[in-house]
């Protein structure tokens, strides 16, 4: 279950069951993208260092202003993170008047 001070950050699933610690990278990577000082707190006290980097060189869903300063944080290359290095541009619709 969700501590309830980060049920805010966990709005698309199920608060009641759904089991942080069960689906690491997902919770890491939401915390990181959205959290607050409280949230990385709870983050940093129940998953390692090396997990929580991990998620930072690996997950294209954190945005690449969040990879980049989580990346500073623990001293992570910017050529290392994933958010940064694949994404592809978005294609523009054309019109067609």
């Amino acid at each position: 279950m969700i501590p309830e001070h980060l049920k805010p950050f966990f709005w698309d699933v199920n608060a009641e069951t759904f089991d942080p610690e069960a689906y690491p990278a997902y919770t890491i990577g939401r915390i990181l993208e959205f959290g607050n000082e409280e949230a990385v707190r709870w983050l940093k006290a129940t998953f390692s260092e090396d997990q929580i980097k991990e998620v930072i060189r690996t997950d294209q869903r954190l945005s690449p202003r969040s990879a980049s300063f989580w990346a500073l944080v623990y001293h992570i290359p910017p050529q290392d993170i994933a958010a940064r290095t694949s994404r592809t541009p978005k294609k523009t619709p054309h019109l067609i008047c």
